[in-house]
């Protein structure tokens, strides 16, 4: 069979690629944190809910995971939207077929989410009366979200092999998934440790800040916290490794010499991880945010790389068709400000009411 009469022909755009791109890295930079942030917490929060008789420390972080849960949630999802729109408007021939190849597990992420958020709303209202049953809400959070997390991770590389497309012609419900790819699992398992180490930076940033309110818990707290991001990051590493040999040999070779721009991002994300190490092991809060910031941006400009090589065989972007129509990019921005403006005028009210 001829696996490029699969896919289906690009659409046009309205203004040059690059802008979509920088805007798909940009945005995707934004929700790749926030998602860590809300996975990572959720998950820190069930395995320390799981102690029947936690330590004081222990609880002040729990219930400080149970206040910014639902919000982080909340803010993951909005703004999961403009990366998926970018990506979209690039890669929509690949995306639209991997969504309906797996449409059934695609269309179910609505309800895992609506009840995921709503446990972690039950775990934030009752956290006191729930006492150690509360442990069981954050858990479904944890259950629910992480499956959401292995549907998207299934979508985002089954759209990069269209010869796996064929499997809908055994199973054309909608229940396909991409399980026999070999970078499914490092990669869905390289993102999970990534988001625990994160969760962990997050906790110590915040509880660094509340140092300085004199909180009794703080100083115990930031420690808990560098110390998950010094060793899930460290177990990170590990499953990046494993997701890096996972690769084609050719799309791998163009971080190690093969191409020079792949191989100064790779290295420069090697570097920042190694840096992020060494301030977590050392528990310095601001340069290890600093470092994973670094490293965040180099990671997510390899993972655009590596899309771009596996789709190199039926696509190109740069043969993206343009009709050029400026106002909707120009209404895109104007939304962008006013949104953006609206979302530090509302962290501003819920800060000012919660001091």
């Amino acid at each position: 069979m001829d696996i490029a009469a699969l896919i289906p022909s690009p659409d046009t755009i309205p203004v040059h690629w690059v802008w979509f791109k920088v805007l798909l890295i940009i945005t995707f930079m934004a929700h790749i944190l926030l998602m860590n942030i809300m996975l990572g917490s959720a998950i820190i929060a069930f395995f320390s809910g799981l102690n029947r008789f936690p330590e004081r420390s222990t609880i002040s972080l729990q219930k400080e995971i149970s206040e910014k849960t639902t919000f982080v949630i909340a803010f993951t999802i909005n703004f999961g939207v403009a990366p998926l729109l970018f990506l979209q408007v690039l890669y929509g021939n690949f995306f639209y077929t991997s969504s309906i190849l797996m449409a059934v597990f695609w269309i179910s992420v609505i309800f895992i989410l609506i009840i995921a958020y709503y446990s972690a709303y039950i775990y934030k209202f009752k956290f006191e009366e729930l006492a150690f049953a509360r442990v069981y809400f954050i858990g479904l959070t944890v259950l629910l979200l992480t499956i959401t997390a292995f549907f998207y991770t299934n979508n985002m590389t089954m759209m990069l092999f269209p010869a796996s497309w064929t499997q809908y012609f055994d199973r054309p419900s909608g229940t396909v998934l991409n399980l026999s790819e070999p970078t499914l699992l490092p990669r869905f398992i390289h993102f999970v440790t990534a988001s625990v180490a994160i969760s962990g930076l997050f906790i110590a940033i915040t509880w660094q800040k509340k140092k300085k309110s004199g909180s009794a818990d703080a100083d115990l707290n930031v420690k808990t916290g560098m110390k998950i991001f010094f060793y899930a990051t460290l177990f990170q590493v590990l499953a990046g490794i494993w997701f890096f040999i996972s690769l084609p040999k050719d799309i791998m070779l163009l971080f190690m010499g093969k191409d020079t721009t792949g191989t100064m991002v790779f290295l420069a994300g090697l570097i920042a991880a190694g840096l992020s190490l060494i301030f977590g092991y050392k528990n310095k809060v601001r340069p290890a945010a600093f470092s994973v910031l670094v490293t965040v941006f180099f990671m997510v400009i390899m993972r655009d790389m590596v899309r771009t090589a596996f789709l190199k065989p039926y696509f190109s972007i740069e043969k993206l068709k343009v009709i050029y129509q400026y106002s909707p990019m120009i209404v895109f921005f104007a939304s962008l400000i006013i949104g953006i403006a609206a979302v530090i005028y509302m962290i501003k009210c819920v800060h000012s009411i919660k001091t």
